[in-house]
């Protein structure tokens, strides 16, 4: 049984930096791409950053330059580092096990966890 636990979030003021990790079980760690998604409320799930087995990444336009994602695959988990946050990165986020780097949509992973809220209070 694949289990994917996210864990780090919380309430921060804007510019302040926050660490998410992700935790996986279940799976060949190394052969997933990992990748970190959020949802706002009334918005659909959109893609964040992603990683692959060669410490290959990919980001969105929204974070490039601001989140910084990263994997250890002998501890079987996947970061992300978020720094000057803006009220606009407010969403709960969701570690995900994919195949491809090269994969944007949330219906193109296969597993995910449950999620963690993040806040960011102008």
């Amino acid at each position: 049984q694949v289990q994917l636990v996210e864990s780090g979030g919380g309430s921060v003021q804007a510019g302040a930096s926050q660490r998410l990790s992700c935790t996986a079980s279940g799976l060949v760690f190394d052969t997933w791409v990992m990748a970190w998604f959020r949802q706002a409320p009334g918005s659909e799930r959109e893609f964040v950053a992603a990683v692959n087995w060669h410490d290959m990444t990919a980001y969105s336009d929204a974070v490039s330059g601001r989140f910084a994602i990263s994997r250890n695959d002998a501890l079987r988990t996947v970061d992300l580092q978020m720094n000057s946050l803006k009220p606009e990165d407010t969403a709960v986020y969701y570690c995900a096990a994919g195949r491809s780097l090269s994969d944007r949509k949330a219906s193109e992973y296969w597993y995910w966890g449950q999620g963690t809220q993040v806040t960011v209070s102008s």
